[in-house]
């Protein structure tokens, strides 16, 4: 790995209490994640801690905004809580060579009006204690508790860094329907699902844009071999369109845009577009929907070498057997959801130790783990339609 890239912040470690499916996560985190567990065991949920972080700090955003995005406190706590009803978020902030450089922690509640407020905030770097609250000013003026100083520019100068690291996470999971509507970008600006995807591209500087593309373009190849070229254009309306030369029996090949490329084909292309785009932790939920076994192998390298490049973080989010069987995931990268009766735990699969002596036998990595997140009662699903 690049000297530079080893440099790039990341989120080191991520502790919780009561958020969402999960009445307590105390995890290190590696620049590569996967999140593995049953349905509704929180792997959205565990993705959205990072998205909560950032949407405190984004243009328009602020923890009031939040919150209201998600409902109410309420909805975000855990059904587990009981006694301790506030919501507790502390991330670890460093690099390779500095795991720990920064940590923020926040604890809010909401009030009987179901009005949230900040009941602790703070920041400490490289072990020392920056910010501490509440302060005397927060006892003396209550609506000061509505805000965090995280996201306040005059409040925040000793520790701006983590705002802007914040800013940088990005969450995205492309839904190829969104891309193919023809009113898809109205009223959206940098839509996870791909609303407003194309515009996004269009919006990039040509020079980067043309560069990006043709790196996507010899990538795609790979999985559509008939593929010689990637581009956008604008329609009479003014609306972005890809832009795809295949090569056929005419001399120039055919053009082909959006509406006539598979959802496996858009899916990966918003893909590897999103990968290059931005050096702040990137979110991928189930990147490997509508995409061949082949191809869902080797999306793990993929990122490993853009890491290599970039240092990016990168988190997945997977049910696939596929995306596991690359030999390089190493025993702390993949994060096991485990529903329990209390809420889901989240394990590395080095702190198990079955798994840990399954491997040394010689078992896959996939093999071991999928079974550890298949619903027990999966059969009763079968009975159900007896008729």
């Amino acid at each position: 790995m690049a000297e530079s890239a080893k440099k790039t912040l990341r989120f080191t470690h991520l502790y919780l209490e009561n958020w969402r499916n999960f009445s307590r996560v105390d995890v290190d985190l590696q620049r590569r994640v996967f999140l593995v567990g049953p349905n509704a065991s929180g792997k959205s949920n565990l993705l959205d801690v990072f998205r909560f972080l950032h949407d405190i700090v984004s243009i328009g955003g602020g923890f009031q905004e939040a919150v209201r995005k998600r409902g109410t406190v309420s909805s975000l706590r855990c059904l587990a809580a009981r006694g301790k009803p506030r919501i507790l978020i502390e991330v670890t902030i460093g690099n390779d060579n500095q795991p720990d450089i920064w940590t923020y922690r926040i604890k809010f509640n909401q009030d009987r009006q179901r009005n949230q407020f900040i009941q602790e905030e703070k920041v400490e770097k490289n072990g020392n204690l920056i910010l501490s609250r509440p302060e005397e000013a927060d006892d003396e003026d209550p609506l000061r508790k509505s805000q965090t100083h995280l996201e306040q520019n005059l409040a925040n100068k000793e520790f701006r860094e983590i705002a802007d690291f914040l800013q940088t996470v990005k969450y995205m999971h492309i839904v190829p329907q969104l891309v193919r509507e023809p009113d898809r970008s109205f009223g959206r600006k940098n839509d996870p699902f791909g609303g407003d995807f194309l515009e996004q591209i269009a919006r990039t500087p040509q020079k980067t844009q043309k560069a990006r593309l043709r790196r996507i373009c010899n990538a795609l190849q790979a999985a559509v071999p008939q593929l010689v070229e990637l581009g956008t254009e604008k329609d009479e309306k003014g609306a972005t369109h890809l832009r795809g030369r295949f090569k056929n029996w005419r001399p120039k090949g055919v053009f082909q845009n959006e509406e006539i490329l598979s959802d496996g084909t858009l899916r990966l292309l918003g893909l590897l577009w999103s990968a290059l785009d931005g050096t702040g932790p990137l979110l991928l939920e189930e990147p490997e929907l509508s995409l061949h076994p082949e191809v869902i192998r080797v999306i793990p390298q993929m990122f490993a070498r853009l890491q290599r490049e970039t240092g990016r973080q990168i988190f997945i989010s997977t049910h696939s057997s596929d995306m596991l069987q690359d030999k390089g995931i190493g025993l702390d990268e993949p994060l096991l959801l485990i529903p329990e009766h209390e809420g889901t735990s989240v394990k590395t699969t080095s702190a198990i130790e079955d798994i840990k002596d399954l491997l040394e036998g010689g078992s896959n990595l996939p093999d071991i783990i999928i079974p550890y997140t298949t619903p027990k009662e999966i059969d009763q699903l079968l009975f159900s339609f007896n008729t």
